[in-house]
């Protein structure tokens, strides 16, 4: 490793931690300052003032906002949050810990339908620039852009599920397999893999093709368009001018050469999307009822659970910061420009 790449990697370590800090902070005050007491709304108006302040002193609510705030920000570095108001005793690190793989094992597929679709076809496109093939590839990317991602889950599943029955409608596996499934790690498709339970590795893995595709789709027409502005730009370049010039076969200088070199912003842009969709599959964990971290916080939001729905956000605030550090990685290994 060089000194230039390692100085970068250690200064861009050093700046997640306040990056991560800022937004732990964010999330604690916009949470106080919402308007409401989270006790009454979630108990009712009619609760004993006895029982409010008890639950209150119990989640530590009627302490000093600075004690409170240095209990978040502790309980958000050891992933501690305590227990939700509408799950009793049970901690809310055990519940994201069920949904928060729900919501992974959808993200990584989805995100890789986006980019292979998405990179592949406005390379494609840009390669046949002003050809009918560029022109229907810029109507597909406005489509799938355009319309809303619940609308194409519906029409995915009246297509694939109702009409012709290969799909699964909802869900993460047939109820029942899921009855005698014993997941390890609620990564549904990797935990059947690893007990080699074939009939539940086949119906994780069909459960889990819709919502990816609705996801991943719902997505391609930005990263079709990116790819294709920067690669009619990059074909434009001397070098790949000098490289037709020499003979080399055109589909090596586009998906070799050109599409090699526009990888930076599309891997940012990748990258801050997969972020995005981890907190935002909100509409598509509905749409399948897929139990996952989307769908947990809605169902926190409408019970006016003020401690789910802070951890969850917190937890949203903290993958957003580390994958913004992963994305600055990997692009300072791709082009070494960006380590000085």
């Amino acid at each position: 490793m060089s000194a230039s790449l390692r100085k970068f990697l250690i200064t861009r370590l050093l700046l997640t931690i306040p990056m991560v800090l800022i937004l732990v902070t964010i999330v604690f005050f916009v949470m106080r300052v919402l308007p409401g007491d989270p006790i009454r709304s979630q108990l009712g108006p009619k609760v004993s003032a006895e029982k409010a302040e008890a639950i209150r002193e119990r989640l530590g609510l009627n302490r000093p906002l600075a004690v409170q705030y240095a209990d978040f920000v502790w309980r958000t570095v050891t992933l501690d949050f305590g227990n939700a108001l509408t799950s009793g005793e049970r901690p809310i690190r055990d519940e994201l810990a069920e949904r928060l793989p729900a919501t992974i094992e959808l993200t990584v597929p989805a995100i890789l339908v986006t980019a292979i679709v998405g990179v592949f076809a406005g390379a494609y496109a840009a390669k046949n620039r002003k050809k009918p093939q560029d022109y229907g590839i810029r109507l597909f990317s406005i489509f799938v852009y355009s319309l809303p991602v619940f609308f194409m889950g519906l029409l995915l599943q009246i297509l694939f599920s109702v009409r012709l029955g290969v799909l699964p409608l909802s869900g993460r596996m047939d109820t029942l397999l899921l009855t005698r499934f014993q997941p390890r790690t609620n990564f549904y498709v990797l935990d059947a893999l690893l007990t080699r339970n074939w009939p539940a590795f086949r119906s994780a893995l069909a459960h889990l093709v819709l919502p990816a595709v609705t996801l991943g789709l719902s997505l391609s027409g930005v990263f079709v368009r990116l790819t294709r502005v920067n690669m009619i730009e990059m074909l434009q370049a001397d070098f790949i001018t000098a490289g037709r010039a020499r003979g080399i076969w055109e589909r090596t200088l586009v998906y070799r050469h050109a599409l090699r070199n526009t990888f930076i912003p599309i891997m940012t842009l990748l990258g801050l999307q997969f972020a995005i969709l981890l907190a935002g599959a909100v509409l598509t964990e509905t749409t399948f009822s897929w139990p996952g971290v989307g769908r947990y916080m809605v169902e926190r939001i409408q019970l006016r659970d003020y401690t789910a729905v802070q951890a969850v956000i917190a937890v949203f605030a903290i993958f957003v910061a580390i994958i913004s550090l992963l994305i600055d990685i990997v692009n300072a290994f791709i082009d070494p420009r960006i380590r000085y």
